[in-house]
């Protein structure tokens, strides 16, 4: 079972600058967990077997990293060089590879950056980082359904979270769950509940965790202040 993710096609190199230079523009990836959806949907296309998904909200010094690992069959310095050319992609699923440009011009708008480390036939590594509070930093949006959509998508793939939020920590491996089930498919139903409702669990804690634990710092300081 392979699940559609994400093919945004353009007519034109044209029509894909003006999605470069206009991040507002309709049809864009708007939230961060989509462009890790993307990135992560690259991995599989170059065959990777084992994907690790970071996210971190470093709430003291104002930073949110990701970044994606995988064991694929990696590039070479030549195509690396050009990976955040919009009009480079290794796909033929469309006519040119918008993702990592536009997450690299989201980075550096919200006084962050990207890069990507790539060593053929060991895998590649993508990292970001953005000022978390930047007013143009879009939404870390939906991360527990795409890690839900990506186990489900490609259940023979190793999938790895690991998030945190300040001090608050989740991690996710979809291999221990394989070797449970023995010969018991990711795809019957009530894994797909528990994924599902474990993912969903595992971040919302991690983030009211982090809400609550401000909000008790902000009320400690208003009576120390007091």
């Amino acid at each position: 079972m392979k699940l559609r993710i994400l093919d945004f096609r353009f007519g034109s190199e044209e029509d894909a600058q003006s999605k470069i230079q206009n991040p507002k523009s309709k049809n864009v990836m708007r939230e961060l967990a989509l462009h890790l959806l993307d990135i992560a949907e690259n991995s599989v296309s170059a065959q990777a077997r084992h994907v690790e998904i970071g996210v971190e909200e470093d709430l003291q010094h104002d930073r949110l990293r990701l970044w994606v690992q995988d064991d694929g069959r990696g590039m070479d310095e030549d195509m690396l060089a050009r990976v955040t050319d919009p009009f480079v992609t290794s796909r033929t699923t469309r006519k040119v590879g918008l993702g990592i440009p536009l997450l690299k011009a989201a980075a550096e708008s919200c006084n962050g950056s990207l890069h990507v480390h790539s060593t053929v036939g060991r895998g590649t590594c993508l990292q970001a980082e953005f000022q978390r509070s930047h007013i143009d930093r879009m939404p870390l949006g939906d991360l527990a359904g795409t890690l839900y959509t990506l186990v489900v998508g490609w259940p023979d793939v190793r999938w790895v979270l690991h998030y945190r939020v300040g001090e608050c920590r989740f991690e996710f491996d979809s291999e221990p769950i394989k070797q449970a089930l023995g010969d018991v498919p990711l795809t019957e139903p009530t894994v797909l509940t528990f994924i599902r409702e474990s993912l969903q669990r595992g971040v919302a804690e991690c983030q009211q965790g982090a809400h609550q634990g401000a909000h008790q710092g902000a009320h400690q300081g208003a009576l120390q202040g007091g």
